[in-house]
């Protein structure tokens, strides 16, 4: 992960913290300067602002009148303190969810994972990273392409599952996508596949025809898990449409890619505070195996490495 914007800016809080603290027991008047500053270095790093106000208010019960007990480093006290509070917050509506165990166990019925999200957000190279994943743990998943609109779109995918060497089932151009996952569905049921992975078309959340679409699709195929896709490098914009979906068709997990190059780093803690939604996995790199289990402790362990 790179994040550097919010580490300097957490790097920097806990600095004028620590000497402040050293002379003195903080009161509120010494830490409101410094939790402001702390808000909108936050903001400026992607975390949304009704977030940034909650980690600085739980920042704010722990540090006023705080008095560091003997022998105690006072900045390990303060990313003590900054650190459990921010997996207070990523901890929200985080579950772990065992996708290898539960494909393994099905019998009949394959798991059924639907994707989707906006144009650009690396939907498809998720979906081969899953394959992968399923693949590498002796599970042979059934790579469906439903976006039968997008020109390549049927092309790419089916160059993930070769490379992959799993079962592909698309549709003719223009076809209803639902029916396609149909056929996905039939052809994992009557072979025995225990996965069934299904693209979607990149959609603008505001696009109401394509909305409507991803609802029929969600209705015909009855998925496990609706995973919605969204961009670290958006910022508060992946936070509203993670907001669309879930009141669209409803969100399972999240899978937060592009993550190696995000140099805020904010959108991971706005997403899952404002969802209720875990993060599951992260993409941090263009191989198959670049994705990575999301923890809310291991995230925030690795925001503020070094800072002790």
């Amino acid at each position: 992960m790179v994040f550097n914007r919010i580490r300097n800016a957490v790097k920097k809080f806990v600095n004028s913290v620590a000497e402040t603290i050293t002379f003195k027991t903080l009161s509120e008047k010494d830490v409101e300067p410094l939790l402001q500053e702390l808000l909108m270095e936050l903001v400026e790093s992607d975390v949304a602002f009704e977030v940034a106000e909650e980690i600085v208010n739980g920042l704010e019960k722990r540090l006023v009148g705080l008095k560091i007990p003997r022998g105690t480093s006072v900045k390990s006290y303060v990313v003590n303190s900054l650190a459990e509070v921010l997996v207070d917050v990523l901890s929200r509506g985080y579950r772990r969810l065992d996708l290898l165990s539960e494909a393994m166990n099905r019998r009949g019925e394959p798991l059924r994972i639907v994707f989707f999200g906006v144009n650009g957000v690396g939907k498809t190279t998720t979906i081969a990273k899953f394959a992968y994943m399923f693949k590498r743990h002796g599970i042979t998943p059934v790579i469906v392409a439903a976006d039968t609109y997008r020109a390549g779109a049927q092309e790419q995918l089916r160059k993930h599952a070769e490379r992959l060497n799993v079962p592909f089932i698309g549709g003719r151009y223009g076809a209803d996508p639902a029916s396609v996952v149909y056929d996905g569905l039939e052809y994992a049921r009557a072979r025995g596949y225990r996965v069934v992975l299904a693209d979607t078309a990149g959609r603008m959340h505001t696009d109401r025809d394509l909305m409507d679409e991803l609802r029929k699709i969600v209705r015909v195929s009855k998925p496990d898990y609706k995973a919605l896709v969204l961009d670290a490098l958006t910022g508060n914009d992946a936070v509203e449409q993670a907001r669309f979906f879930e009141e669209s068709v409803g969100i399972d997990f999240i899978v937060l890619t592009k993550v190696d190059a995000d140099v805020k780093g904010g959108t991971a803690i706005s997403v899952a505070a404002v969802t209720g939604k875990p993060i599951l996995f992260m993409g941090t790199g263009q191989g198959y195996g670049d994705l990575e289990p999301f923890n809310p402790r291991g995230y925030v362990d690795k925001l503020v490495q070094g800072l002790y």
